[in-house]
């Protein structure tokens, strides 16, 4: 299913704008044009089209108002997979090779760093309320963050709580961060906002249980990655989780997940458990929350928007 197809036109017209943003934004240089270009390609555009429709959910939110602020988003978002790339020492994303592959780490460190100052610059420059950049630091922290629990837990097999507090900092305040700040810039009552909060919230949950299941069963062609990548980097996923609780032959796929062994067998062990069954029935319960949370005062198109946004999630391929 593709995003862009699942929205309607306002909102696809304002991806048109967005990426002409973008391109904008990293044209200052020519070899970090160069450098940054390939990494806005093929992406979704999620946080900053849940930004856009929550700015304009009662009133039409000028443009000027909104760009700014959504392409600052789409570029932390970038800047934080660049870092990934590094960690994880990944050679492709999306299908094509990575920065770090293609220049080097030092490269690429500066151009992750560069669209972070990059972001806060466009806020800056923009005039954006005191409460719009504390949302935006308090982000990027929590990323920080979520990223650091991660990196010192690897190789171990964390608690369901455990692993719902990681995947919170690194994606739920995200998607719940874009949809705050677009409540907070259209004027919102407070009470609203916090509604639009839960339902990113709820959809940043089931966007990464997604993301963890497609990690090892999603057509490898269309997510340009190789199966059992968070396996093989130590990162254990809620798939994994389930089917050690369930699996017959648990303590054989414990051994292979906290010893770095072999993926593929760890991929049969899973498969033969109710896991990606597991895995999507709680995907669709953080969705239906995400549902409940939204205001019924929400333009008609806005919610329309905002409902086929909660169907890609749990119906998504890459």
């Amino acid at each position: 299913m593709n995003f862009v197809a699942a929205l309607n036109e306002t909102a696809a017209s304002s991806l048109r704008v967005l990426e002409e943003q973008i391109r904008q934004s990293i044209a200052e240089d020519p070899f970090i044009f160069e450098a940054c270009e390939p990494l806005f390609k093929g992406g979704k555009r999620l946080r900053p089209m849940l930004f856009l429709l929550c700015a304009n959910s009662k009133t039409d939110c000028p443009p000027e108002k909104t760009m700014p602020l959504a392409t600052a988003l789409e570029l932390i978002h970038t800047a934080t997979l660049v870092h990934d790339d590094i960690i994880d020492t990944a050679k492709k994303r999306r299908g094509v090779e990575t920065t770090n592959s293609k220049y080097g780490a030092q490269i690429a460190v500066l151009v992750g760093d560069y669209l972070f100052a990059k972001a806060f610059q466009l806020v800056a420059e923009n005039n954006y309320s005191h409460e719009v950049t504390t949302v935006l630091s308090k982000l990027v922290k929590n990323l920080c963050v979520g990223e650091i629990t991660q990196d010192r837990s690897l190789f171990e097999v964390p608690s369901l709580t455990e692993y719902y507090t990681r995947i919170n900092l690194k994606t739920a305040i995200f998607l719940s961060s874009c949809c705050r700040l677009g409540g907070i810039v259209s004027e919102m009552e407070s009470r609203e906002v916090e509604n639009l909060t839960a339902y990113g919230a709820g959809l940043g949950l089931a966007f990464q249980i997604i993301d963890d299941l497609l990690d090892f069963f999603g057509d490898e062609k269309i997510t340009g990655k190789p199966h059992g990548g968070d396996l093989k980097s130590g990162v254990i996923t809620l798939p994994v989780i389930r089917a050690l609780e369930v699996s017959r032959d648990a303590q054989t796929l414990k051994e292979i997940v906290t010893n770095g062994g072999d993926v593929d067998a760890a991929i049969k062990i899973i498969q033969a458990t109710d896991a990606v069954d597991y895995c999507r029935t709680r995907a669709e319960a953080h969705i239906d929350s995400a549902r409940v949370n939204l205001p019924m005062t929400l333009k008609t198109s806005v919610a329309l928007a905002l409902e086929q946004v909660a169907d890609f999630i749990v119906d998504r391929t890459r």
